[in-house]
């Protein structure tokens, strides 16, 4: 594949393989610019249902112009017919590597990736597209500055979406595609009529994953995590992880919700909702670091005299009774007496260095005499 050209991109390396197919960067042969090429198994390239599910992620992709969604240059196939999809090269990595790294993310951090998610996902919705397929394998993690926090979510595949208009056929072929554990009871059931609301309850499972290390359901088989979504009540996430606040569990379960009436209207709300989030965990952040670095001085039982005693007070030692030792005592005394000695340097310093008196003015010869 390496030296093969697809459209106007010639492959210089591979980045990965999977199932459906292989990922390559690919050289823009005038340009030089630099992006990934996704070629679809060549067995799947000759199956007309696997390229058009394959092309459908590139119309899907293109209709949307969001920043939280990776961009597609081109698509078709070539002379051998290979199908392919040239996209941004995005450098950083996917949600569920950052999981698998680091376990459960922290809150904050968390509600900042899916709020972001959400964003990319009210812009799609907008367009009449419906993801189906939202995992933390498909949440990919770039650095932006621009960003708060430093980094930026973009939204992959869009393979098995559902475009709003002219694309039914597909989506009966495919009614039952997604992946089981952050599927919705709607997908589950196989209903052909799912709307935005199944990819706000997939989202909430993406939450669920990064505040507590693993989605809301586990099961063997395939028919175990459709049973649960279908009947088991989603459990509480502070139930699987410490320092969860009641309202975040609150939106988790909204989320979570068998029945997508009681969901979040739409992605534009749940963006709301999480923003009002992030401002209450970080002002509790906040005020969490304010309390730790926070000094309690104690309170002295005389004040610390810096002159010699004198012969009185040397035979009554107990007339000074100095404050308890502690680390910020000693700190104030050091203190105290470091300023002492500055002030006995300046003030010396001064009477070595003042200019010499004037000569006294020769009394006056008119005071003193009678007239």
């Amino acid at each position: 594949m390496i030296g093969t050209q697809l459209g106007a991109y010639r492959v210089v390396q591979q980045l990965g393989q999977g199932g459906m197919g292989s990922i390559w960067i690919g050289e823009h042969v005038v340009l030089g610019r630099r992006a990934a090429v996704k070629v679809l198994h060549p067995a799947l390239s000759t199956r007309p249902d696997s390229v058009a599910r394959f092309f459908n992620e590139a119309r899907a992709t293109t209709e949307i112009v969001d920043p939280g969604i990776v961009q597609v240059f081109d698509f078709g196939q070539d002379s051998g017919g290979d199908a392919y999809i040239v996209m941004e090269l995005l450098a950083g990595e996917s949600l569920d590597r950052r999981l698998a790294r680091h376990g459960a993310l922290g809150v904050t951090a968390a509600l900042r990736i899916v709020r972001q998610v959400a964003a990319a996902l009210a812009a799609a919705h907008a367009r009449g597209i419906i993801h189906r397929d939202l995992k933390p394998e498909n949440i990919f993690l770039v650095r932006d500055p621009a960003v708060e926090g430093g980094e930026r979510a973009k939204l992959l595949d869009f393979g098995i979406a559902k475009l709003g208009g002219g694309s039914q056929g597909l989506t009966q072929m495919h009614a039952v595609l997604g992946t089981p554990m952050y599927m919705s009871p709607e997908q589950c059931r196989g209903a052909s009529e799912v709307d935005v609301r199944s990819d706000l309850y997939s989202l909430g499972c993406v939450l669920f994953a990064s505040i507590t290390g693993r989605p809301p359901f586990d099961g063997d088989s395939m028919g175990e995590l459709f049973a649960a979504h279908l009947m088991e009540p989603a459990p509480v996430p502070s139930t699987r992880a410490h320092g969860i606040a009641p309202e975040i569990d609150d939106l988790i379960l909204r989320c979570l919700a068998k029945d997508p009436a009681d969901r979040p209207g739409s992605a534009l709300a749940l963006v709301a909702e999480l923003d009002d989030l992030i401002g209450g965990a970080e002002i509790a952040a906040e005020a969490g670091a304010a309390r730790r670095v926070t000094l309690r001085l104690p309170a002295m039982s005389a004040p610390i005299r810096l002159i010699a005693p004198t012969a009185a007070s040397a035979a009554t030692p107990t007339a000074f009774r100095p404050a308890p030792r502690s680390y910020r005592t000693a700190v104030l005394a050091g203190c105290g007496v470091a300023l002492a000695a500055i002030v006995a340097l300046v003030v010396t310093y001064r009477l070595a260095n003042r200019p010499p008196a004037a000569p006294a003015s020769p009394p006056d010869p008119r005071i003193g005499q009678v007239e």
